[in-house]
């Protein structure tokens, strides 16, 4: 792999991270990855050594005790631990999603208290938008908050909250009237939504008053990591734990968290695409049919020949959009092209190295089995490829406005 999704202009300081990262996934990560997920446990010796490595406050500023990087150098982290088990990148995401927000939306106070802790990784990160009935329609949410004193009370179902169980701090969207006449609140949905972030005992059941996380949801793929529901029934939470300490602002604060996550997306489909590729390869090599390896056969040539350049290709959208929220400009046009072009390129590479194994493709004893169930999750994970095309679309109405 060392001709592929090579990224070009990275200081020294990112290249050590990264291959530090990669020394942690071959050794770490790779040799256990599909034992644990076969068994959907918890990844805690490698949880812990991404803590010890300090990959929790990767992009959190220096002053709260994080390594102060950029998208770009956590994007590429994010693509190497995907590379070894998907899963992760995922523990990951929902953490890093919760401080991005913070830092940018949060009061002083707020990030005072949990930055530092989070860099640390003594609290974990979710974040909550979705619910049972809602689809990718946010504006449909249900769940909500009614101010009583210094207090807000939480009720409501929220769905796919990744680390639901093993979080300690879940950034939590939820319908907020407040200051709004109903009239208003249902013509301009978006306009009376607040994020609280709520602090809670890790585990299952009740995790403080008002608050249940049920078990995990069994999936097809992505195990390991906990997928939960989160119930409020009459969940008390303080003012000063609504994000930027003003109500009615939770859906834009939440939907630049998603923008950077559909960057974190697409570094996962490039990371497990990569690995689909090396799995390829390397059966092509040593699988002999007629005679021959069959990597000699012109028509495992020309996949693999595909292959390749759609991990070439998707790898460098995926550090483009990057560069580009680095660089402090409107990124969701790049984001959205990057998040669909990885996550389709991702099903169809991780397809083709099926293809490769032939039957073997279809024994658990061959890693490839579970990149086969993995990788339809990031078709759906922070927008389905639907979404992202209404995204991309629209912005290029707006770059390409006809003026006739």
């Amino acid at each position: 792999m060392a001709r592929l999704a090579q990224t070009a202009g990275l200081t020294d300081v990112q290249q050590e991270i990264l291959s530090t990262v990669r020394d942690f996934v071959d050794k770490e990560i790779i040799p256990v990855a599909t034992g644990l997920e076969h068994r959907d446990e918890y990844p805690q010796a490698i949880v812990d050594g991404l803590k010890e490595l300090g990959l929790f406050g990767l992009m959190i500023p220096e002053e709260y005790g994080g390594l102060g990087e950029s998208l770009l150098t956590y994007a590429l982290c994010v693509e190497e631990i995907a590379r070894g088990w998907m899963s992760v990148s995922g523990i990951i995401n929902t953490h890093f999603i919760v401080a991005y927000m913070l830092k940018q939306h949060g009061t002083q106070e707020q990030k005072d208290h949990f930055l530092p802790r989070m860099a640390a990784g003594d609290i974990r990160g979710a974040f909550s938008m979705s619910e049972p009935g809602l689809g990718s329609d946010v504006s449909a949410i249900t769940s909500k908050a009614v101010k009583d004193g210094d207090e807000y009370v939480l009720n409501g179902q929220k769905m796919w909250l990744t680390n639901g169980g093993t979080s300690s701090l879940v950034a939590v969207l939820v319908r907020s009237d407040e200051g709004h006449s109903p009239e208003e609140a249902a013509a301009k949905p978006h306009k009376s939504m607040t994020t609280f972030l709520v602090e809670k005992e890790p585990g299952f059941g009740e995790v403080r008053p008002g608050l249940t996380i049920p078990g995990k949801i069994d999936k097809m793929g992505y195990k390991g990591v906990d997928t939960t529901e989160l119930i409020m029934d009459g969940l008390r939470v303080p003012a000063d734990r609504v994000l930027g300490g003003v109500t009615g602002r939770g859906f834009y604060q939440m939907m630049d968290g998603v923008e950077v996550g559909r960057v974190n997306v697409a570094a996962r489909g490039c990371g497990v695409a990569q690995r689909a590729f090396e799995l390829g390869v390397q059966y092509a090599q040593q699988r002999h049919t007629f005679g021959k390896p069959i990597a000699q056969h012109q028509a495992i040539q020309f996949k693999l020949a595909e292959m390749a350049t759609k991990v070439e290709a998707a790898h460098a959208m995926m550090v483009n959009a990057a560069r580009k929220k680095d660089s402090g400009e409107r990124n969701d046009l790049e984001a959205g092209m990057a998040k669909y072009l990885a996550s389709e390129y991702c099903k169809e590479v991780v397809e083709d190295a099926f293809r490769i194994h032939g039957g073997y493709g279809f024994s658990k004893e061959y890693e490839i089995e579970r990149l086969y169930r993995e990788a339809p999750m990031l078709l759906i994970g922070e927008g389905t490829a639907e979404i992202q095309k209404m995204i991309i679309g629209r912005r290029l109405l707006e770059e390409y406005r006809f003026q006739g």
